[in-house]
């Protein structure tokens, strides 16, 4: 009777436990999902913010606005297609570490521009504003190379795929179409009669 209790609590505690697990796993994956969700509504704000004042604000408050948008807009749409890219394609890694090192030089623009935003001095923000439309046209241009070579890569790989898949179809086609040769008979060789009809 003893050995029954005592496996009973066994199992009573490893279901305890097995529990507290499973919540603790599911409480930190709610917790990532809630983050997630957090930063990507912070950053629609942030980017719908920059497009209302690239449009309302004149001079070089405005431009600031607009480099802002452009580098944000260029380096989401390479890392989103980069990452879902390195998914299927483990050649991509290169280029997500690439990437991660250009994103460095992204990420201290963006702090640059959103503290010149603040600057009260226009003079000073309008003569810096050359630089800064430099550096985020090679960053931004950077990104778009990254991005539209691993989406030509993927295009490639999926034509390639295609045409294999055709070459495999047509042939598979041939395979189960070959009953239509063998039924149909055999034309009699040049010169020969054809054999006579029987009621003749």
């Amino acid at each position: 009777m003893e050995a029954v209790v005592a496996v009973f609590a066994l199992l009573f505690l490893l279901c305890v436990v097995l529990g507290a697990y499973a919540t603790v796993r599911a409480v930190g994956a709610a917790k990532r999902g809630v983050d997630r969700t957090i930063s990507q509504a912070r950053r629609t704000v942030e980017d719908h913010t920059l497009r209302a004042r690239s449009l309302a604000q004149p001079g070089p408050a405005g431009e600031l606005a607009e480099l802002r948008l452009a580098l944000r807009t260029s380096m989401r749409a390479t890392q989103d297609a980069l990452y879902a890219g390195a998914a299927e394609d483990e050649s991509l890694k290169e280029s997500l570490a690439l990437f991660e090192r250009l994103s460095v030089h992204g990420r201290e623009l963006d702090g640059e521009l959103k503290r010149l935003e603040s600057e009260p001095d226009r003079a000073t923000l309008a003569a810096r504003l050359p630089d800064l439309r430099a550096r985020t046209r090679r960053i931004t241009r950077s990104a778009d190379s990254l991005r539209w070579a691993a989406r030509d890569r993927a295009h490639r790989f999926a034509d390639d795929d295609l045409d294999t898949l055709s070459a495999q179809i047509d042939m598979e086609a041939g395979a189960l179409r070959h009953w239509t040769r063998a039924e149909t008979p055999a034309e009699p060789p040049r010169g020969a009669e054809p054999p006579a009809a029987a009621g003749d």
